[in-house]
């Protein structure tokens, strides 16, 4: 008697201050082939705090791979924020992962982190990261309809798929007595940006055993900013593009999808000597 199959898992870490729940409708489709699961909100629990590199952040999506225990080695899958927690996971998690799927998480190497590490003394970092909106940002709406209607009527969020935005109204905030509260701390948010690792990614992703892919955004600023020189010495071939800019995976979510799952597919067979090891 055949043994039942075992389906793949996949684990998604989102970006930052963009929960999980809002990538929904892009996740949909990847369901039929793939067991899936995430951390809800980086930098929000108890015991894994934001400091410069991520080691909490880090340690967070590491104990939550390593709770899916007894099960085959799990694919990673994050955007911006969360491509880059995967590959620092996955640097140290050997084995433990199949394959890494980064969605606009460019590797920083060479001169863009020495910028980047020069801006933090300079305060030029605030240019090339949302620092200061991120202060900035409004806590508090009425309702649900209300938070929804705020993000619509600003250009980055103009562009998204209306079923998504929908999404992130809901899971972005909480309930309180004042209607909803936006669920992550602008404190916090600030912080994991001004934490953002410079060549300890670059370094890691060395060490990733398994194979790892690319998808950037056509109009993505972080990606005209960083540029793909390390990215494209680290993935090869594996490199994909979505018409939209960083946010392209809440611009366009069923196209994000497609390309995800033929990178999947190219990275299963670059992956299929590990499935075969003992």
């Amino acid at each position: 008697m055949t043994a039942p199959r075992v389906r793949d898992h996949l684990v998604f870490s989102h970006a930052n201050g963009f929960p999980a729940a809002t990538y929904a409708r892009m996740l949909a489709p990847l369901r039929a082939q793939f067991d899936i699961s995430h951390v809800d909100a980086f930098g929000h629990a108890p015991g894994y705090p934001v400091s410069r590199g991520w080691p909490g952040l880090t340690r967070q999506l590491m104990d939550h791979i390593e709770a899916q225990a007894d099960g085959p080695p799990v694919w990673l899958l994050g955007h911006s924020l969360g491509g880059y927690l995967s590959v620092l996971a996955a640097a140290r998690l050997g084995p433990r992962v199949r394959g890494v799927v980064l969605l606009d998480s460019p590797l920083i190497g060479g001169l863009t982190a020495h910028l980047i590490k020069l801006g933090r003394r300079t305060g030029l970092d605030r240019h090339l990261m949302p620092l200061r909106q991120t202060l900035q940002r409004r806590t508090h709406w009425p309702d649900v309809d209300s938070v929804r209607a705020h993000f619509a009527a600003k250009p980055a969020f103009a562009r998204w798929d209306p079923q998504v935005l929908s999404d992130y109204a809901s899971a972005a905030t909480v309930p309180d007595a004042q209607g909803r509260r936006l669920l992550f701390d602008r404190d916090i948010e600030h912080r994991i940006y001004a934490t953002l690792p410079t060549r300890s990614v670059h370094r890691a992703a060395q060490h990733v055993s398994a194979p790892m892919g690319f998808i950037a955004g056509r109009r993505s600023r972080e990606v005209a900013q960083i540029g793909l020189r390390a990215t494209r010495a680290r993935v090869g071939t594996r490199l994909a593009w979505v018409d939209g800019s960083h946010l392209y995976p809440m611009e366009r979510p069923g196209e994000t999808a497609q390309a995800i799952l033929a990178m999947l597919a190219t990275m299963r067979g670059d992956a299929a000597p590990d499935r075969a090891a003992p």
